[in-house]
């Protein structure tokens, strides 16, 4: 079975990251009760927990990979991000 390892990185008060939480929550419940759906894990990164990740995106949270690959970031595409979890071998 194909796996998806969805990442959310971002910061605690960040509202972008509240939206992308939740439309996150949305499509992979969506996306899991398909009989073709691949096993999604999804972690969240705090760019307070870790200089690299502070480094690299703190002008782009909340940031969204798929499989170490960056999906998207500021704003999450519900129909894109289901593509992509579809998508995934």
């Amino acid at each position: 079975m194909p796996r998806a390892e969805l990442t959310l990185i971002g910061k605690p008060g960040c509202h972008l990251c509240d939206d992308a939480r939740e439309v996150i929550k949305a499509v992979v419940a969506d996306v899991e009760s398909r009989a073709d759906a691949p096993e999604i894990v999804v972690s969240e990164l705090s760019i307070l927990d870790d200089q690299e990740l502070y480094d690299e995106h703190v002008e782009d949270i909340p940031v969204i990979t798929i499989n170490g690959k960056v999906h998207t970031f500021w704003r999450v595409d519900p129909a894109r991000l289901t593509t992509a979890l579809l998508g995934v071998s």
